[in-house]
């Protein structure tokens, strides 16, 4: 499994969002590749996503939709 985590550069959320992430996949037994990327709002309007943090799970938006709550 590939999760990757985008955030805007103004999130505050990626510590919490990293021992989330780590504590569902131990529950679950499942591992994954986690990369965390900072993006401007001009690349999430590009990648449709709705809000920061956005995550990807094996290249689907887990929370697809309007992307005005980017920032």
């Amino acid at each position: 499994m590939k999760i990757d985590c985008y955030m805007s550069l103004a999130c505050s959320s990626e510590e919490l969002l990293s021992k989330n992430l780590a504590e569902a996949l131990k529950l679950e037994g499942v591992d994954a590749e986690i990369s965390y990327k900072r993006i401007d709002e001009e690349a999430a309007l590009h990648l449709g996503f709705t809000g920061s943090p956005a995550v990807v799970i094996d290249g689907v938006d887990t929370i697809p939709g309007d992307v005005s709550g980017f920032a």
